[in-house]
């Protein structure tokens, strides 16, 4: 069922490419929103859970994108990071104070949005000569795309590290998996040792 509709949207490519320039602005925002929530919560907790979901944003992007070996690896350094971030603030047991409003805070985002909103027009304007998502231009374009006869992959950089170089990947994946139960034992050590005194 799953891949009659996702054949479905392959065949309409042009509808695809709209959907997927949607998902990606609604997830960028998403991303945004909670990098802003976690510059403005009551603890540090809730910072960094909030601030984990530009990680995860980021790995649906990767997937989006057709770039699942990003995503696997994103994934992955999201998890370890918030894993010592909360282990770090659970031993730390620390809160932050709330901000009480001042004219001069007001100024400084006031700033801050102006800054941003001339950033977006001057982006805007240098990339605006640049051609439409997705569209090829440079010369190597012609042996990404001869790749996937070799691969049979529709993202060519996922079909050479999953094809040419499966075991180099492998061992990728094993060192960072090994470090994250290195990480857990490391924690886990540490909190036996508290416990017992």
């Amino acid at each position: 069922m799953v891949f009659k509709w996702y054949a479905h949207l392959i065949d309409n490519s042009d509808i695809l490419e709209d959907k997927m320039e949607l998902y990606l602005i609604l997830i960028l925002v998403l991303m945004i929103l909670g990098s802003i929530y976690s510059l403005n919560a009551s603890d540090l907790l809730s910072a960094v859970i909030s601030y984990g979901i530009v990680g995860f944003g980021l790995v649906i992007a990767f997937l989006l994108l057709q770039a699942p070996d990003l995503a696997i690896v994103q994934v992955v350094v999201e998890v370890i990071t918030l894993v010592v971030m909360i282990a770090t603030i659970k031993n730390t047991q620390a809160k932050i104070s709330q901000m009480k409003f001042k004219p001069k805070i007001a100024i400084y985002y006031a700033l801050i949005v102006i800054a941003a909103l001339i950033f977006v027009i001057i982006f805007e304007k240098a990339t605006g000569c640049l051609n439409s998502f997705g569209a090829d231009t440079m010369r190597m374009a012609e042996h990404y795309i001869s790749g996937v006869e070799h691969t049979k992959s529709a993202n060519l950089v996922t079909g050479v590290i999953l094809d040419f170089r499966a075991y180099d990947t492998l061992g990728e994946a094993t060192v960072l998996f090994t470090a994250v139960i290195g990480v857990l034992t490391i924690l886990r050590i540490k909190g036996k040792k508290e416990e017992d005194k």
